[in-house]
């Protein structure tokens, strides 16, 4: 009987460990791709390539439309960051801090973007913004982004907050601390890196973001992903290959970073 649960145990982890490292190739396969395409010498996105090149990174210094709407993303993206931070945090001190049904219900309600198709919820904040009067700028594009990311700061602070011990806040307010004080030298240094993994990832939601642009943007906030997607689509250009391999490239640092900063893993696995 114990020989069969070993072998029951191994096949098992076996074909666990098989199917991590299909779903790992899966994953990866596409990303590497994409990078030794970017390096193609041709004219014409081919795997693999017949030579190598760097031609396509040394082009992408003057593709100005390409700069504009990655200026623009930045900008949308650092906005949409600074206000998801602000709400999210307030948003996670509320809720943790009631046990009411109604603060569960207003938990549900922010992570309600994650779970709509983002195609309908852009379509429905267009909506939303027309029949109010406005039209589409950079202004929608930040409060559509925002709405989108604002649930990764909440979940991120939230689990923060869940693991940081109400004895502390207690001593500081019998030691005379106002709520304002114990916040800025007490709560806040301790759910700092949940801040910051928050903010990582809702920035880079909000530069990677298409559903919610195509319907917010207009032609003064050309963003980048669209922009890609645009010149793909219409003549398959390989300066978008070495474009892909920068944000790849520049996405895994900002991520080994957060890493080493906040523990990013183990901050999304809370």
């Amino acid at each position: 009987m114990a020989h069969r649960k070993e072998v029951s145990t191994i096949f098992f982890r076996a074909t666990l460990g098989l199917l991590a490292l299909v779903t790992l190739i899966l994953l990866i396969a596409p990303t590497a791709v994409v990078m030794i395409v970017s390096f193609t010498d041709s004219y014409s996105l081919k795997f693999p390539p017949k030579a190598y090149s760097v031609r396509w990174y040394v082009e992408l210094w003057d593709a100005s439309q390409l700069h504009f709407a990655a200026i623009n993303s930045i900008k949308v993206g650092l906005a949409t960051t600074l206000l998801s931070v602000v709400l999210g945090v307030c948003a996670s001190l509320a809720i943790t801090r009631s046990r009411s049904a109604l603060a569960r219900a207003f938990d549900s309600l922010f992570m309600s973007p994650l779970v709509l198709p983002a195609l309908a919820f852009g379509f429905a904040a267009l909506m939303t913004f027309s029949a109010v009067g406005w039209s589409t700028s950079i202004t929608t594009l930040i409060i559509g982004h925002t709405a989108v990311c604002v649930p990764y700061v909440i979940r991120t602070t939230s689990a923060a907050l869940a693991q940081m011990e109400p004895a502390l806040l207690e001593s500081s307010a019998s030691l005379g601390a106002s709520r304002f004080y114990s916040f800025r030298y007490v709560t806040l240094p301790l759910i700092r890196p949940g801040i910051m993994a928050g903010a990582f990832i809702a920035f880079m939601s909000s530069f990677d973001n298409v559903p919610v642009s195509l319907f917010l943007r207009d032609a003064r906030t050309d963003m980048l992903p669209i922009r890609m997607w645009q010149d793909l689509e219409g003549r398959l250009d390989v300066t978008i290959a070495a474009l892909s391999g920068v944000i790849i490239i520049f996405t895994l640092i900002m991520m080994i970073v957060m890493e080493r900063v906040v523990g990013l893993s183990r901050r999304l696995r809370q």
